[in-house]
């Protein structure tokens, strides 16, 4: 036992300590580059030496992300609820990539996620956020396979681990659950073409879900909007 437990460690020492060679020429497309997470990964990556293609939501995002960063790093425009935008970003992407294949996607981009009880809530407020951080997810992870197995490469799933409990309703947790699900499931496929799917679970970030005064906010509005019937049902103290 104790020499199973001592090559268990051996094993996961030298497998911690592994890197990438050769970065030159690899590729990385990462969504949700504006700010946050994305934004300083697309950074980091490309100080790495990685041929950086980071997807902004906006212009000004793009501009900013390209000033501190090497002239390597490129920016595309992207809305993952368009599917014309994943369309015209794949493109983009496949040009960049000019026949290497995609060495890494790393999908981070969040949906905005009205909070509060699921009684209050109407089917758009659940596709406010399914549609980017769930099915605009999946869509752009199937268009990018190709390119992902022509270089063996790898896809990165970045998950909120508070998204994982379901404390509140709305589709938050939904997408996280579903984004899981999807991993697990594309990891056990793509393991035939020597593609890796990987899952990170990241903490809290200073970013407005965890704003009490934006919490605040969206009750009132989901509040104010309720029919009368269902207002009376919960109440003033309930609010």
């Amino acid at each position: 036992i104790l020499a199973s437990i001592l090559s268990l460690i051996i094993y996961w020492i030298i497998r911690d300590r592994y890197r990438v060679r050769n970065l030159n020429g690899k590729h990385v497309f990462i969504t949700g580059c504006d700010t946050g997470l994305g934004n300083s990964l697309a950074k980091w990556l490309d100080k790495k030496g990685f041929c950086v293609i980071a997807a902004c939501a906006t212009e000004k995002g793009s501009q900013e992300l390209r000033s501190c960063s090497s002239l390597s790093l490129k920016t595309v425009n992207l809305s993952l609820a368009d599917s014309n935008s994943i369309a015209r970003a794949v493109v983009f992407v496949t040009e960049q990539t000019a026949g290497k294949g995609l060495f890494g996607l790393v999908s981070n981009a969040e949906g905005t996620a009205p909070l509060g009880p699921t009684d209050w809530l109407r089917i758009e407020d659940f596709h406010s956020v399914l549609d980017v951080s769930l099915l605009g997810l999946i869509e752009i992870t199937l268009k990018l396979l190709p390119l992902l197995k022509k270089a063996e490469g790898r896809v990165v799933n970045l998950i909120n681990a508070k998204g994982l409990m379901a404390f509140v309703g709305g589709g938050y947790s939904l997408s996280k659950w579903g984004m899981e699900a999807f991993s697990d499931t594309l990891r056990r496929e793509m393991q035939h073409f020597g593609v890796k799917v990987s899952i990170v679970e990241h903490g809290f970030f200073k970013a407005g879900e965890v704003n009490s005064d934006i919490i605040e906010k969206y009750l009132f509005k989901l509040w104010n909007r309720l029919t009368p019937e269902i207002r009376d049902s919960y109440g003033e103290k309930y609010l």
